[in-house]
């Protein structure tokens, strides 16, 4: 083995009994922080990433100085790290204050390598609509942040929804009292065309509007990076055409607020409405929100209590090192939480469990019939989710290198049944076995089943404010 990969390679001290070669990130953060810090004159690098209307987040990492046995593997920890940023914060330019070398490899990593396109395209381009920018400087510019007000309106009659890659759900809410709730099976990610996903939508808004008096706002949630109602990524619509995705898509919600008289309308990421509904419940701020269902969304409200301008898109951030880690089938990188905290790990866990499916089945009927096992004592589908969680214990301690989180909320179909109280059980144990100082300070939470299947889209229809009715005189 390479001094890098051995360097970055981290036996867990609780293992996922699946998958005995996981090596965190989240330990190997660790050691190379650590190591680094400690050897004389480190180079600390501040990672600066800029948004539109000029937002800056920082984050600063020591590096091994040049020269230094452990330089070498600079490169590959900082890369990891990057890409952490660039799909937890997002941004279109990089200012860094790093050695030449590490700019330039940076740079043709970006430009290059498949894995680095994919993450500068779809970043910069496709959700900032610019080129990305790497600047190297002495001094990065100050960080400036913003919040986002939004949600937690439920006056009047609403509808909330939320698209997942394997079912749609809708509520009727009037004055935060759930009416009607709706589960419907559809399969988005492999439709082409964009009628399927106008017609699925619209069927279940019409299905809530049946039954309320009137219809005051409607507010969404769904997988992907929505701004201003337009979309901009969205793995609900991968298998479109870019031509169709250009003329169609992108305005996709734009036209449903037309199609309902322009009421109040929002859509936002469902990782974000997985946030909200978490702090609104909980009445807790500092609150990160994990979706595990066909991918994994995430979400974070700060500890004022806001939506913040980050993106929050932890399915392409990485959570395994190990070179033999699964590839993700859209991004093409290796380890990233796509694979591990998703209905896509629990169908990858089927070999080294020993389970065959009776018949070829799809991932969300796959989920179902491994839940269905475990609701059976099956020691197999057991296993299956003791790994998971074990990803889970993992990933969260990572997080929490760049989101001061107090609470964790963890939703989504894999957590449905018993499956939820194990994935909690053993992350917490790998919180407590390895990382004693967050097993403190973090809370971890798994909502009631009603909520796991329905919160997001209860809490969706919050997100739009209303102009107040004036009273009669």
């Amino acid at each position: 083995m390479s001094a890098e990969l051995e360097l970055l390679q981290v036996p867990p001290a609780v293992v996922p009994p699946l998958d005995p070669g996981f090596r965190p990130i989240a330990l190997a953060y660790r050691r190379f922080i650590a190591a680094a810090a400690a050897c004389p004159h480190p180079t600390s690098v501040t990672l600066a990433l800029e948004q539109p209307n000029g937002l800056v987040s920082h984050h600063v990492i020591p590096l091994f100085p040049p020269g230094h046995p452990h330089a070498h593997a600079n490169f590959a920890f900082l890369e990891r790290v990057l890409k952490t940023l660039l799909w937890a914060r997002g941004g279109w330019r990089l200012y860094l204050n790093a050695p030449t070398d590490l700019v330039d490899q940076l740079r043709a990593h970006y430009h290059h390598t498949p894995t680095g396109r994919f993450d500068a395209e779809t970043i910069a381009h496709r959700i900032y609509d610019r080129p990305f920018e790497i600047v190297p400087t002495p001094n990065p510019p100050p960080e400036r942040k913003s919040h986002i007000r939004i949600g937690r309106h439920l006056e009047g009659c609403r509808i909330g929804f939320d698209l997942g890659g394997s079912d749609r759900k809708v509520a009727a809410v009037v004055h935060g009292q759930v009416l009607f709730s709706e589960e419907v099976p559809w399969n988005p990610c492999a439709q082409p065309d964009p009628q399927y996903h106008f017609e699925g939508i619209m069927d279940s808004l019409q299905s809530a509007a049946k039954r309320l008096p009137r219809v005051d706002a409607i507010g969404g949630s769904a997988a992907g990076v929505y701004v201003n109602n337009q979309v901009k990524v969205a793995s609900l619509f991968r298998s479109v055409p870019p031509d169709l995705f250009e003329t169609r898509v992108r305005n996709l919600f734009i036209e449903i607020q037309q199609a309902w008289g322009n009421v109040p309308f929002v859509v936002l990421n469902d990782g974000e409405v997985t946030a909200l509904a978490g702090s609104i419940i909980l009445q807790q701020s500092a609150v990160l929100g994990l979706a595990m269902g066909t991918s994994t969304a995430g979400g974070w409200v700060n500890p004022e209590g806001h939506l913040t301008s980050w993106l929050n898109e932890l399915a392409f951030v990485p959570i395994d090192l190990q070179p033999s880690a699964p590839r993700d089938d859209w991004s093409g990188d290796q380890g990233v939480c796509a694979q591990y905290l998703s209905q896509q790990a629990v169908g990858r866990l089927l070999k080294p469990a020993g389970l065959q499916l009776p018949k070829p089945l799809s991932l969300p009927e796959t989920l179902e019939y491994v839940q269905a096992l475990l609701e059976q004592r099956n020691p197999a589908a057991q296993l299956i989710f003791e790994t998971i969680g074990v990803y889970l214990g993992y990933q969260i301690a990572y997080l929490a290198g760049f989101y001061p989180l107090r609470h964790v909320l963890v939703l989504g179909r894999v957590t449905t049944g018993p499956a939820g109280q194990i994935l909690i059980q053993r992350a917490q144990q790998v919180l407590q076995t390895e990382f004693p100082d967050l097993a403190a300070t973090i809370t971890l939470h798994l909502p009631d089943e009603r909520f796991k299947r329905h919160g997001q889209a209860i809490a969706a229809a919050s997100l739009p404010e209303t102009q107040p009715t004036p009273n009669p005189t």
